[in-house]
């Protein structure tokens, strides 16, 4: 897989958690934050989103970001960064989808 298979991969399962989010569904990247495998909070500064692996903090030890801001930040991110890891991290958000490659891992 290419870099830019990936990128495609996680905008196109972008594309679809706003399609899920807008019929009230739960986002998949949302359900991946409850389960620990990324986690997207707000800078200390309060000026802008932090991607971070990991286990996501205890309820209140963190404010919720709305999926629209997260999925703003997201696409922005993953059109510009040739970053393989960014790309990796944000993609294992959809390891369950049946386009996921293992070798993403």
């Amino acid at each position: 897989m290419t870099t830019d298979e990936l990128r495609r991969f996680v905008l196109d399962r972008l594309d679809e958690d706003e399609r899920r989010a807008a019929d009230e569904e739960l986002p998949m990247l949302d359900d991946a934050e409850r389960r620990g495998r990324l986690r997207i909070v707000r800078s200390d500064d309060g000026s802008g989103l932090l991607l971070l692996p990991g286990p996501v903090q205890a309820a209140e030890e963190r404010a919720t970001v709305p999926f629209r801001e997260k999925a703003d930040l997201l696409r922005t991110e993953v059109e510009q960064t040739d970053d393989e890891a960014v790309l990796r991290l944000v993609a294992s958000a959809y390891n369950e989808h049946h386009d996921w490659q293992e070798e993403w891992r």
